[in-house]
């Protein structure tokens, strides 16, 4: 490969203060990076972050990790496909793109595929193995219900692997302390595409319903009822035990408690 584009999120809590238990890239972006190193070997390697200045930290551990350019894209918060556009106007030559699969926010996981769809490149999305010595690239990629898709994948494409993949190699001492004042290149932040749409969950309208016949009584009523019938009023009779007997079984029978069976 002449030239990898490995594209990592940066993920922070919101607030002044970086909290680093809560911020970074996700296992996902680093194996991204490890496959793209092993790809491209000794040659350009290029790792892209849209994010704010915070994000410069993860970069410059990617160059101490092995890549060889890092670019910032100075955004705090944009759309997938604008992030997707951006990187594809960027790197529009590059012969392969490669991503993590999620994000440390576990986001949509959709930028892949944007950046496909703007570079008109191949696509393999979702990898759990490549490898890196076959020609074409030869991908595996799981399915639904635990089955697995073998591609053998032309170039240009765009990948995304899972964080099992691969993980990263450890720096050396002496490219982390270059790294510390390695250059970043930094770019304007994207700027949303005017002929793109952009799709927003249906949320259906409020169901119109008529307001409620009678006072605040009977609609209190209404609801502890919850849809029971509505209770006749209690009296009080004194009568003769063996009246009162005949008058409970004959409401009885009329609540069909007692059926059809004769009561002997």
């Amino acid at each position: 490969m002449s030239q990898v584009t490995v594209c990592w999120k940066w993920v922070s809590v919101d607030g002044d203060d970086v909290d680093p238990r809560w911020s970074g890239v996700s296992p996902a972006d680093e194996a991204a990076l490890e496959i793209g190193l092993q790809l491209a070997g000794a040659e350009n390697v290029t790792v892209v972050c849209v994010g704010p200045a915070e994000a410069d930290t993860v970069l410059r551990y990617a160059l101490a990790a092995g890549a060889h350019h890092a670019v910032r894209v100075d955004a705090t918060k944009a759309a997938s496909n604008d992030v997707a556009l951006a990187i594809a106007t960027l790197f529009g030559d590059t012969d392969l793109v490669v991503c993590g699969d999620y994000s440390l926010d576990r986001g949509t996981g959709s930028v892949p595929a944007y950046i496909a769809a703007h570079l008109g490149a191949a696509q393999a999305l979702g990898l759990v193995h490549i490898d890196t010595a076959s020609s074409p690239l030869r991908v595996i990629r799981r399915l639904d219900g635990g089955r697995r898709e073998v591609l053998d994948v032309p170039t240009p494409a765009v990948l995304s692997v899972e964080g099992s993949v691969a993980r990263l190699r450890r720096a050396p001492l002496a490219a982390a302390l270059r790294a510390k004042t390695a250059e970043i290149r930094l770019l304007p932040g994207p700027t949303a595409a005017e002929d793109t749409a952009h799709v927003t969950a249906y949320r259906p309208r409020a169901r119109q319903l008529p307001a409620p016949a009678g006072g605040t009584l009977a609609r209190v009523r209404d609801i502890l009822d919850i849809g029971a019938a509505k209770q006749t009023h209690a009296e009080t009779l004194m009568l003769e035990p063996s009246d009162a007997a005949a008058l409970v079984i004959k409401q009885l029978d009329e609540w069909g408690y007692l059926g059809e069976q004769p009561i002997e």
